[in-house]
């Protein structure tokens, strides 16, 4: 092949007309006027049109002819101008086309599911089939045809380019990477671990890494000082949307350090990374602790692109007459709500009451809803008559009200649903009214988390067990005290999505082992979770800290992606299935039994499972299914039917079951095809005892014993019921 002699399609330009060229790629599009073949030739770093015709090689022009959409190709030809009126502005090559003179066919296609092309031939002309109106499973199944498109190998060319940047950036600042383990050992981190079995050491499991995070803080106790990685990591979590149970973190821990050395490193990559999509954002970034962010927003990662911050104005109405008020303040509830500015004629009285108040509000799991309009200088409502005027000023003056404004409440006993319902609410009216705005990035700090939570099983940490409190006087004893604790964690959110967070660490035995007894936990839990990390925290930890950022979900914000998945190579879909591999998959019992596992599973799986193993290991020995069936294979049999094996009768059922099979295996071996269907009965044989011979050419004699007979019928149980 002449690689050295290719040029790229995209990079053809005015100063190569005239010039001889050899281009390589796919056939994006054709287009046959009969006397001129026309196509589209792509290739990885572009476009241009090359054209067929009988005058210039009659051979080339044939051979093009058979040419389909996705063929590779390898050109060879002349770049010459277009004629004026026929540039195609689409195109960065649109006003040069390329003339071949020689064309050979590298590989062809198969007709596609659907189509890659993404550029039209003509000016003007309309584009079918485009990614967003396929179906994402039809996509992936085909993902390789997917990834062919110019769009999505953008994507992954500007992936890299925000990976190179990173590292670029962090060892300029004296970081390090280094490779952490994938087969390492199951510790608590807030989600399921993916479990991979040792066939080595039976009965016993490696865990693939949720995160680095014990090893990055080894390597900091090991003197690496500044460590970072784009490390692989593994979630086996419950689905949503936008997560995969396999993704990429950018993750990172430096010695020595405070959280300020963070929110500068980290401020910096950020800028310089969305700066790669165009998105220019301003430093520094604002900051908002976890306490003023779920008062305000009622979530741990608000979108601060628009306002309807919430309010609260329980003490403003401690008084009023408004049974439903008044009922939740006697159960020490609350009443919140936000302002929506200026958009009361959006917000009638019918969407505002037979929508949010009867129906939405109630979906997102309030009792109701309340709603008032300023109007005219006063408010207007269903329920206003029942607030006196002092009332009514009070909360404009709460919620700052202004002319054409309109006001939200939910009352509630729970504070947690208040917040819960009410962003619910002020997302879905904000995105309703088109109140949050476009191509608008907010990065925003959430520090001082509580460092723990208290849940039924009992008290549980809120990050890790590893995150340095914000105080080192507490009693471990304590309930109380150890809910008002807050930790040194921070999160980096950004239009209400989390990018990424970390926090300071405990670098000492003596607060470790305070946290350990907060969360009830005994030496032998603690050992078992995590005695090879204490123990290399025995030897002394310099203080240190680290953040990792989710690469996919930061990359799908750059690239103004509508999911993470199209930011992901081979992704799964939302049911956690490859639908390119059909990952996961059964797997042969050969390999369960070389690991030390078995499955639970339903008949109809094991029979299927049975028989693959059966078949694999005829194929693989050239045996016959007889020659060779495996114990394991006779304890599916047996659990078929409904039988319990002891393991002095494994030998003989093994025995006696080869000996079946192997008549059956005989069987494959008689010649059928020429023999008449027959209606009478042939000389049989008792063939399982060898002891017994009984043969009959009668065929009276096979039934004498049989039941009763009833118009030339015999009558035999009911066996079966519906």
């Amino acid at each position: 092949m002449k690689w050295r002699q290719r040029t790229y399609c995209g990079e053809l330009t005015r100063a190569h007309i005239g010039r001889d060229v050899l281009l390589m790629g796919w056939v994006d599009a054709i287009r046959d006027h009969g006397n001129l073949l026309f196509i589209h030739l792509r290739d990885v770093k572009g476009m241009v049109q090359v054209v067929f015709s009988p005058e210039k090689n009659r051979d080339c022009y044939e051979t093009a002819s058979y040419l389909r959409e996705e063929c590779i190709i390898e050109v060879f030809g002349q770049v010459e101008i277009r004629e004026k009126g026929t540039e195609n502005p689409k195109l960065e090559t649109g006003d040069i086309e390329v003339f071949a003179t020689n064309l050979e066919i590298l590989a062809k296609s198969k007709p596609l599911p659907f189509q890659v092309s993404e550029k039209s031939m003509v000016f003007g002309e309309e584009i079918k089939n485009r990614p967003e109106n396929i179906d994402e499973d039809l996509r992936l199944r085909h993902r390789y045809l997917d990834l062919r498109r110019p769009s999505m190998q953008e994507m992954f060319v500007k992936r890299d380019q925000i990976t190179r940047c990173i590292r670029e950036y962090l060892q300029s600042l004296s970081f390090i990477e280094v490779e952490t383990p994938f087969l390492t050992k199951s510790t608590p981190e807030g989600a399921r671990d993916y479990l991979v079995p040792s066939r080595v050491h039976h009965g016993k499991f490696y865990a693939l890494p949720q995160s680095p995070q014990l090893f990055k803080q080894l390597l900091m106790m090991s003197g690496m000082d500044r460590y970072f990685q784009i490390a692989r990591c593994f979630r086996d979590e419950d689905l949503r949307p936008n997560r995969q149970p396999e993704f990429t973190q950018m993750d990172m821990e430096a010695s020595f350090i405070d959280e300020e050395f963070i929110y500068e490193t980290v401020e910096e990559l950020t800028v310089r990374i969305f700066a790669i999509g165009g998105i220019r954002l301003n430093r520094p970034f604002p900051r908002m602790t976890y306490q003023e962010a779920m008062n305000r927003y009622g979530s741990d990662r608000p979108d601060i692109r628009f306002d309807m911050s919430f309010e609260d104005v329980t003490t403003t109405l401690k008084d009023t007459n408004y049974t439903v008020f008044q009922q939740i303040i006697k159960q020490a509830g609350r009443i919140k709500g936000f302002r929506v500015r200026d958009q009361v004629k959006a917000l009638s009285k019918n969407i505002l009451q037979n929508e949010y108040a009867m129906k939405i509000a109630p979906s997102f799991g309030a009792k109701g809803m309340s709603w008032m309009k300023v109007i005219d200088g006063r408010l207007q409502s269903n329920i206003v008559q029942f607030f006196s005027p002092e009332e009514q000023k009070a909360l404009m003056d709460g919620f700052r009200a202004k002319e054409g404004d309109t006001l939200i409440m939910i009352a509630d006993p729970s504070l947690e649903l208040v917040h819960t319902v009410l962003n619910k609410l002020r997302f879905h009216i904000a995105e309703r009214l088109g109140l949050i705005p476009k191509n608008q990035y907010c990065p925003l700090w959430v520090t001082d988390f509580p460092l723990f939570e208290l849940k039924e099983d009992g008290l549980s940490s809120q990050h890790h067990p590893f995150t340095m409190p914000d105080r080192i006087d507490f009693n471990p004893h304590d309930m109380e005290d150890l809910l008002n604790l807050r930790s040194r964690a921070y999160d980096l959110v950004m239009n209400g999505e989390e990018l990424g967070g970390g926090s300071i660490r405990i670098h000492t035995m003596e607060i470790q082992n305070r946290i350990f007894q907060a969360l009830s936990l005994t030496p032998d839990e603690i050992e078992a979770k995590f005695g090879f990390f204490l123990r290399a925290l025995e030897y002394g930890a310099p203080p240190h800290g680290g953040l990792a950022l989710g690469m996919d979900r930061v990359i799908s914000m750059i690239l103004k992606t509508s999911s993470i998945r199209d930011v992901i190579a081979f992704p799964k879909n939302r049911s956690a299935l490859c639908p390119l591999t059909r990952a996961p998959s059964d797997t042969d019992i050969s390999q369960l039994d070389e690991l030390g596992i078995s499955i639970k599973m339903g008949d109809e799986a094991i029979n299927k499972n049975l028989e693959n193993a059966l078949d694999k290991e005829k194929s693989s020995s050239g045996m016959t299914r007889s020659e060779k069936i495996s114990k394991r294979g006779v304890a599916h049999v047996a659990k078929l039917a409904r039988l319990t094996l002891l393991d002095d009768d494994m030998d003989q059922y093994q025995k006696d079951l080869n000996t079946i099979l192997y008549y059956v295996d005989k069987l494959d071996e008689v010649d059928t095809k020429n023999v008449s269907p027959m209606s009478h009965a042939m000389e049989t044989e008792n063939i399982w005892r060898e002891d017994i011979k009984k043969s009959s050419k009668n065929p009276d004699t096979l039934l004498e014993n049989a039941p009763e007979r009833e118009d030339r019928y015999y009558k035999v149980p009911k066996i079966l019921e519906r």
